[in-house]
């Protein structure tokens, strides 16, 4: 048994340095600390700690060096959650202070819309009856006002919502139809299956062009023959021609014929883009006959007499290489079948039958019916566009890139048909993956191609697909 005069044991001495008292005590009239109203914030949050956390009370029996480190391990966590909640409370008070930035910005924004200033009420009310510019707000040649043209093809345009005013809406210069012959009458679409009795070549573009034309040339007091200055559908640039791209689906002996009947209300007020003998006189309608269209009757004076009816010629067969360059590209099987390169490929005996098919106009497909027998023979006198199918004359785009060979034949084409005077045009484009499409968009634009074969209008001329760098971005 230990004497009260031996020193305390070691667990004894620390039961008597755990032992506590609050570090801030009720004041003499018993009321908690944290009533006090002259505290602060962080003093009441400090009370508040104070009440979980206790220090050791200085005794004769504990050592002053463990007091010493409990205060410090109590004065440091205390610290530590008064900057916790610091913390807190400025990143909360950032928040709604730029919370409130963003309502006032809103709500200004709103003040303008409902409540605007005086050049916006001018703007807005610009024309209507009772304000500022009343009957100014439109002019007789406003149906395209604000387009700007630009060089792409509506291809397959008569499957569009609407035909023709789509591709006018875009920008586009140029739009595809479809034509068929039955029973003396010109249908319009991609198969048999697809054609109805009112979808007519009529009904879809010569009409509609006749009344937009007859708008863009009104007879005024100013402008009494409306006839004279032959503006086109494009009410920004009044000179730039449209073209319309027939493709002869039946046999184009016998639709040709019929196609150039049907042209006529457009021919009679002057609209057609033709030929007079030594140069082109550039009119708002461009016809050019693809698909089955025989060349032996568009360069001919007697089926064509307007010469108001060109031709769209074979671009595989343009390849040049550059001056000096002697070697060729290997091409495609299908991308140089073209007059005497046909009968090389075709087997014995099939030669004479290809000639007799050739100078009869036969169904050679676009750019090889009644094809003539050399390349030069196209020119500006009798063709406009050159085009080919780029799947047939340049290949798949493998590994999302153009190889240097396809780079090759591309340029070639562009080269032969741009010294004949011609514009070159691809279609059958690839279309997906999209940014592959952009890709090929890209190169050939930036390669020189005259017109961008599309079908996604959207796409080709609101889309700043030409920023792209690869079709993977």
């Amino acid at each position: 048994m230990r004497r009260a005069t031996d020193p305390p044991a070691a667990d004894e001495e620390q039961a008597s340095c755990t032992s506590s008292e609050p570090l801030l005590k009720p004041d003499a009239s018993g009321g908690d600390t944290s009533s006090h109203t002259t505290s602060t914030w962080w003093a009441r949050s400090s009370r508040r700690d104070n009440d979980n956390h206790t220090r050791p009370k200085i005794t004769p029996d504990c050592p002053r060096w463990m007091t010493a480190r409990r205060d410090f391990y109590y004065d440091e966590k205390l610290m530590r959650g008064l900057k916790s909640r610091c913390c807190a409370r400025l990143g909360l008070g950032t928040l709604i202070f730029l919370g409130l930035i963003q309502l006032i910005t809103v709500l200004g924004g709103l003040l303008i819309v409902f409540v605007p200033d005086g050049i916006h009420r001018i703007t807005d009310k610009w024309g209507q009856l009772g304000h500022i510019g009343q009957g100014l707000s439109s002019w007789p040649t406003d149906f395209s006002r604000g387009i700007l043209p630009i060089p792409c093809h509506s291809h397959n345009d008569y499957w569009r919502r609407v035909p023709l005013y789509s591709a006018i809406e875009a920008g586009c210069i140029s739009v595809e139809a479809d034509v068929w012959l039955f029973r003396e009458e010109l249908y319009v679409g991609h198969s048999l299956a697809s054609l109805t009795p009112n979808r007519t070549l009529a009904s879809l573009y010569i009409d509609p062009l006749v009344q937009i034309l007859e708008k863009q040339n009104p007879t005024t007091q100013f402008h009494p023959d409306g006839n004279v200055s032959q503006h086109g559908v494009f009410d920004t640039v009044p000179e730039q021609s449209l073209t319309l791209l027939v493709d002869f689906k039946t046999s184009g002996s016998a639709l040709f014929p019929y196609v150039l009947s049907a042209l006529e209300p457009l021919r009679s007020r002057g609209h057609l883009t033709y030929r007079n003998g030594t140069q082109t006189i550039n009119r708002p309608i461009t016809v050019i006959g693809t698909g089955n269209t025989p060349f032996s009757l568009v360069d001919s004076d007697l089926a064509n007499p307007h010469h108001d009816i060109f031709f769209d010629a074979p671009l595989a067969a343009m390849w040049e290489g550059l001056p000096g360059e002697t070697s060729t590209p290997a091409p495609k099987p299908e991308s140089l079948v073209y007059g005497a390169d046909i009968d090389a490929s075709l087997p014995d005996g099939s030669a004479s039958e290809r000639e007799q098919q050739s100078a009869s106009g036969d169904d050679m497909g676009q750019g090889m019916s009644g094809a003539a027998q050399s390349p030069d023979a196209y020119t500006s006198e009798n063709s406009v566009y050159a085009s080919v199918s780029f799947a047939q004359a340049i290949g798949h785009v493998l590994y999302g890139k153009l190889s240097d060979s396809q780079m090759n034949l591309i340029r070639g084409h562009i080269r032969g048909a741009h010294r004949r005077g011609l514009k070159a045009r691809y279609w059958e484009l690839p279309f997906w993956p999209i940014g592959l499409r952009d890709y090929v968009w890209d190169v050939l634009v930036k390669e020189g191609v005259d017109l961008l074969n599309v079908d996604d209008l959207k796409g080709a001329t609101k889309t700043d697909w030409g920023s792209k760098t690869g079709w993977w971005s």
